[in-house]
């Protein structure tokens, strides 16, 4: 099970951080701005984030497996048309679907990993599981660039979508869901409690302190995490002289480094939480500042090895908040709307970090070069360090509490 979902996951974002890859092909085919170019990045989060919460709702009432099998086709299916693409706008359109078909799974995925796992090994599976998106970003950027050099840029994307479809024809055969859980609210009165109505659905989602502080730190965090992937294969293209395909690939270096940083950090998280529950909201404060003085430090320098070397320790340290951040919402929410609280966060993170952040880089990179755009960007790892430190606050209350509140 966690490894047909690990590689979804993968497939998901091959599917999304493949047209990275091919950037510099379509700069040059069809003469794109910068800021053209960080949309076509940027309408699959946005997409995600319009989508994931409704799609969730649905996901948590009907079936996980089902509805993640179904995910599945509709991302690989665009990502196959995007090959056949005619101008910028039908190209932009079809990345709109794949993140239609993306809204969703990785809510649906963690809560299944959520139910089927302990609390206290929470952060590092859910970190293992997200990792995959890092992993799957490496594989994306590689194949766009390495693809499109020896074929096209339209090949590349019509390779990538085929693996997705096989995967979601083998999940529902393999993958066992949960039942679904009622949703009803513990009653003094009534130890079978009452239905749950819409204003509880939504304290259960944002009554936490914990919680927000949570969506709002992981939100700008991801905004920082996002840029480094979407665009740095185009800065080392551009500034360290390298070819497309050769870009690509030392950029996914950087990648793979922050899925091994995201597995790490939730571990640690883990181990550092078993005595003090509010170090697994400190823990991502310090990933935060870390990426900040990294990243901030590396894009000062002029390019060279010492430059890539601090960009490749920002990107493992940049990813390290993710597992804690959605273990911290999985144990705190009630487990009929896991699901849903799980896309509340993946809302945020789109909304917040991952839609806005290419767009954002790409704009300002128009007016004053990529270079002080890249350097701008961390900035917001500072914001999403004060709201990890504000939740943590707030942490072990709101753990009691939830725990209290839960049918068992």
């Amino acid at each position: 099970m966690f490894v047909l979902t690990f590689l979804l996951m993968m497939s998901n974002f091959v599917c999304r951080q493949v047209i990275v890859g091919v950037f510099p092909f379509l700069k040059v085919q069809w003469t794109l701005t910068d800021a053209q170019l960080g949309s076509l990045a940027s309408i699959v989060a946005l997409t995600v984030g319009l989508m994931t919460l409704p799609i969730s709702l649905l996901v948590d009432r009907w079936s996980r497996v089902k509805s993640i099998a179904a995910m599945a086709v509709v991302w690989s299916l665009a990502t196959v048309a995007c090959g056949f693409a005619g101008s910028y706008s039908q190209l932009l359109a079809l990345r709109g679907v794949i993140g239609i078909g993306e809204a969703g799974y990785g809510s649906a995925g963690s809560a299944i990993l959520s139910h089927v796992f302990p609390e206290s090994r929470r952060s590092s599976v859910i970190g293992g599981f997200l990792a995959a998106a890092l992993f799957g970003s490496v594989v994306g950027v590689v194949l766009g660039g390495v693809l499109a050099t020896h074929l096209s840029w339209q090949g590349a994307l019509i390779v990538v979508g085929i693996p997705g479809l096989l995967l979601a024809a083998l999940y529902p055969l393999v993958v066992r869901d949960y039942a679904t859980v009622a949703l009803l609210k513990p009653d003094s009165a009534n130890h079978t409690g009452r239905k749950m109505r819409l204003v509880d659905a939504l304290k259960e989602l944002f009554g936490s302190p914990a919680m927000c502080f949570t969506y709002l730190g992981s939100g700008l965090q991801v905004l920082v995490q996002s840029t480094l992937i979407a665009w740095l294969p185009s800065y080392l293209n551009r500034f360290y002289g390298l070819t497309p395909d050769r870009a690509a690939i030392k950029a996914a270096m950087v990648v793979l480094l922050g899925g091994v940083g995201m597995f790490c950090g939730g571990y640690l998280a883990d181990h550092a939480s078993r005595k003090n529950y509010r170090r697994r909201l400190q823990l991502p404060a310090l990933y935060a500042l870390g990426s900040f003085i990294l990243l901030t430090t590396a894009f000062s320098l002029p390019p060279g090895s010492k430059q890539f070397f601090l960009i490749a320790l920002g990107g493992f340290v940049v990813s390290g908040h993710v597992g804690a951040a959605v273990a911290v919402i999985a144990g705190v929410t009630h487990p009929g709307l896991r699901t849903t609280a799980l896309a509340t966060q993946v809302l945020a993170s789109n909304l917040i970090g991952l839609a806005p952040g290419p767009f954002i880089v790409g704009t300002l990179s128009d007016a004053f070069g990529l270079r002080s755009a890249m350097a701008i960007i961390p900035l917001a790892s500072v914001g999403a360090a004060i709201f990890f430190q504000l939740g943590s606050r707030h942490l072990p209350t709101d753990v009691v509490f939830s725990a209290a509140r839960q049918p068992h």
